[in-house]
């Protein structure tokens, strides 16, 4: 679809307008995993300090993943130089408990990104997937390494399918999939798109660091909530009905007899009412 647009360390950076997110970029074209190799990485910056001068905001990405994988070990798999497959290193002054809220200023920032560059409207389905007209364009798995009730470093792990036709994607989904080039009907400059996200990304997590907490607005855009769902990965499947998200990203749940759950992690199946 259209004329291959490869990245480089020199295209992302191009007219970059951030202060320290992709200031460090790694660009591989092919890699097991973006997140495995940023981890390798904040681990030496951790080992060796992080350097002064840029701290955090450490960019990984890559053409292709041949170990690509999403919540739960599940796998991610993108044609070579479809999508944007990509990983970033922060070191937020978080308790453990409050990561996820990295979680939601980044799926904020790329829904921000993706209306900008394409016009298309995403929405997010708890925990951390991207949505098109119900259909899933990406995704982002968020690890974290502690020192005892300290967060050391996260890293932020985003897939998106830009380039490609959803009949190249596995035929055992769990969900539909789409791309953002099939629902535009057009091919999307990635760089471009890249680009913004990584100023989205930077603006959402300074006015965090700031005190702005993303809870309200990252609650308007999941179309999990005021639905009937099912959550299994609990123990046992967990039904009721989606009520809202507190401030570090947990589902709340009513269930049938009144009383309210809150969800840590799970798969989460919307149900018809």
């Amino acid at each position: 679809m259209g004329v291959f647009e490869p990245l480089s360390v020199e295209a992302i950076q191009d007219g970059l307008s951030t202060h320290f997110v992709g200031r460090n970029v790694v660009c591989l074209a092919e890699v097991g995993s973006t997140n495995d190799t940023a981890r390798l990485l904040a681990q030496r910056q951790a080992a060796e300090g992080a350097p002064p001068e840029n701290p955090e905001g450490m960019l990984v990405v890559a053409e292709y993943q041949t170990q690509g994988r999403g919540r739960l070990a599940r796998r991610w798999q993108a044609p070579a130089g479809s999508s944007l497959l990509l990983s970033l290193v922060f070191r937020p002054p978080l308790a453990p408990s409050q990561v996820q809220r990295l979680m939601m200023v980044c799926s904020l920032a790329v829904a921000d990104a993706v209306e900008v560059e394409t016009g298309l409207t995403v929405g997010l389905k708890w925990p951390n997937d991207l949505l098109i007209d119900g259909a899933k364009v990406g995704g982002i798995l968020v690890e974290m390494a502690t020192r005892g009730e300290r967060v050391e470093y996260v890293i932020v792990g985003i897939g998106l399918n830009v380039n490609l036709d959803p009949a190249e994607l596995p035929r055992d989904l769990l969900m539909p999939a789409t791309s953002l080039s099939h629902k535009a009907g057009r091919q999307i400059a990635r760089v471009s798109l890249l680009r913004t996200l990584l100023q989205e990304i930077e603006t959402r997590y300074v006015a965090m660091l700031e005190g702005t907490q993303p809870q309200d607005e990252w609650a308007g855009r999941l179309v999990t909530l005021g639905r009937p769902v099912s959550v299994s990965g609990v123990g046992s499947v967990l039904e009721g009905m989606a009520e809202g998200v507190d401030a570090d990203g947990a589902l709340l749940i009513r269930r049938a007899d009144g009383g309210l759950e809150r969800v840590l992690a799970g798969d989460v199946t919307l149900r018809k009412p």
